[in-house]
């Protein structure tokens, strides 16, 4: 097996965690797939660290009953050093709200792994949301930035879609 054939797979059991903390609203496990000092971009704020990233976590998915995250096949890119890699994941999520609201969504995860030795983690994840609306897509797509074909990523003031205007919640404060 090569080296790339062993991160994408690890890179596609992180996901598989991920969607099922998501699911599970399991706080302790969503942070587990970051590094300690990982970043996590979403709904136009920045939240650096686990414990910031469990506290945003844990105000999104206090409006929803559930949700589904499907992830594509990454694109990944083998990073410079060893134990390192950078991914696009195209995703969709089904969202169904406390209120009985269901949206779906469409989005692309820009993302930076780290293997930490008993597993790969996210270092730095971007979310750039191009739909939100019913499953027939009958809403309109986000004008949001492109940033070229792979390994293309979004730089420092790259911003994500503003997602938490859209949710009706606050958004977290920025952290350092």
């Amino acid at each position: 097996m090569t080296d790339f054939t062993k991160v994408e797979c690890a890179i596609r059991q992180l996901h598989a965690r991920y969607a099922d903390a998501v699911w599970r609203k399991d706080t302790a496990a969503f942070v587990d797939c970051f590094t300690e000092d990982a970043v996590w971009r979403i709904a136009g704020v920045e939240l650096a660290g686990r414990a910031a990233i469990g506290e945003g976590f844990d105000r999104f998915m206090a409006i929803l009953h559930r949700t589904l995250m499907t992830f594509r096949t990454p694109i990944v890119t083998l990073g410079e050093l060893p134990g390192t890699a950078s991914a696009r994941t195209y995703v969709t999520e089904q969202n169904k709200y406390h209120d009985g609201t269901a949206v779906s969504t469409i989005g692309i995860y820009y993302e930076r792994f780290v293997d930490e030795g008993d597993r790969w983690r996210f270092a730095w994840r971007h979310w750039q949301m191009y739909y939100y609306g019913p499953a027939d897509l009958s809403e309109k797509i986000y004008d949001a930035p492109e940033f070229g074909r792979p390994p293309g990523m979004p730089g420092p003031a790259d911003g994500s879609t503003e997602r938490a205007k859209i949710w009706g919640v606050s958004p977290a404060p920025v952290t350092d």
